[in-house]
């Protein structure tokens, strides 16, 4: 019963890492939009943490590390009330 279970748990992560793989350039080009729209409007601090966050979520797309690049957009996102 512990293998099914162990099969199951092990199949269900395959699974979401295309899921994740798929949702960081969706949130990127989001992130993007937002800034080409808010720029003028966002304070030089927040702008550059939004900009820091954008290309660290990009980087841990691009190495693999797409639930840490999700977590990554998701605070920039937030910052500029992107939910």
């Amino acid at each position: 019963m512990r293998t099914l279970f162990a099969s199951l748990a092990l199949l269900l992560s395959l699974l979401a890492a295309p899921a994740y793989a798929f949702h960081c350039p969706v949130d990127m080009a989001e992130i993007d939009a937002a800034l080409k729209e808010k720029a003028q409007t966002l304070s030089a601090d927040v702008l550059a943490e939004v900009k820091k966050l954008r290309a660290e979520g990009e980087a841990l797309h691009k190495a693999g590390k797409h639930g840490d690049s999700v977590a990554t957009l998701a605070k920039a996102k937030a910052l500029l009330g992107i939910q």
